[in-house]
């Protein structure tokens, strides 16, 4: 079975195209192909409140290039997620409905909550997560969804309006970041045995940087100091000393910042990091969906 993910992030768009098998009651996931486009719909969004004219058509091109793709790989299923820029956008019901004349592909925003159960339960099913507490942190362009779970049970779950394209836009409230503070204080730093895990392109790339082995976990020391490093360089510097994309090279800086602050105020000194994002989470939830409608039909009673 071949499936597919779209996931349209407040800094990128992504597409995944992967070949679902079971062998021996074990489900294996092989990509066939990830394509990742800087569309950056949050610097429309959290600077004036829409999605702008160029944004929009570049996203509409995207989305049918996805389309062909889609067809060629000849995807069985798919879904299509869009998050914080999107949930934000006030005119993000005229941008979808063009985006589906246009391409013939439906966008679904999906909520805080949901992006973050999405993520969780990747990583979960993946076996990548050991011990009773877990903090799953997601930074994204827009928010930051952090989620406590004990026990595999969820007991705390809150969304920020806190993401690295409002801070380089200085679009992230005080109260948010008081908001934060509070909350990882009061009902994250008491708690014994606690594991961070992160998630997001930006951390990702951190780890990647770090030379840390996979499994292993990555130190709140090694990213302060790359913070020092990368804060008070240009773009171009941090794109040609440190091997970075442009747009990743803009975005890092802020996230390396809030991860700071998170494990600060949670007082953990390293997170775990497992390279797996949201797309890879649609396409697993899809194919858990697809097989329990199929047991659904098969056994009506």
């Amino acid at each position: 079975m071949i499936l597919g993910a779209i996931d349209i992030g407040s800094n990128a768009a992504r597409l995944l195209i992967a070949e679902v098998h079971t062998h021996n009651n074990v489900t294996h996931y092989t990509k066939l192909n990830l394509l990742r486009i800087p569309i950056r719909l949050g610097f429309d969004v959290f600077e004036h409140g829409r999605i702008r004219r160029d944004k929009a058509r570049l996203l509409i091109k995207t989305m049918k290039a996805f389309k062909l793709l889609l067809d060629l790989y000849e995807v069985e299923s798919f879904r299509i997620c869009a998050t914080s820029a999107m949930r934000d956008a006030t005119n993000a019901r005229e941008i979808i409905r063009r985006v589906k004349l246009a391409s013939g592909l439906k966008i679904e925003v999906i909520s805080g909550t949901e992006e973050a159960n999405i993520l969780y339960e990747n990583h979960l099913s993946a076996n990548l997560i050991s011990g009773n507490t877990q903090l799953f942190v997601d930074v994204g362009g827009g928010s930051t969804e952090i989620t406590l779970y004990i026990d595999d049970q969820v007991v705390q779950k809150e969304s920020f309006n806190i993401g690295t394209i409002r801070l380089l836009q200085d679009h992230s409230p005080d109260d948010e970041w008081i908001r934060m503070k509070n909350f990882l204080k009061i009902h994250v730093k008491p708690l014994e045995g606690l594991q961070i895990i992160g998630s997001g392109g930006n951390i990702n790339k951190v780890f990647s940087m770090s030379k840390v082995k996979d499994g292993k976990a990555l130190s709140a020391a090694f990213i302060k100091k790359l913070h020092t490093e990368l804060e008070p360089l240009s773009l171009n510097d941090r794109m040609v000393n440190y091997n970075l994309r442009e747009d990743r090279a803009a975005v890092i800086v802020p996230a390396l910042h809030i991860y700071i602050h998170i494990l600060k105020w949670a007082g953990q000194t390293e997170i775990y990091v497992p390279k797996i994002g949201l797309a890879d989470g649609i396409i697993k939830k899809l194919h858990h969906d697809l097989e329990k409608n199929a047991l659904s039909s098969q056994n009506p009673n």
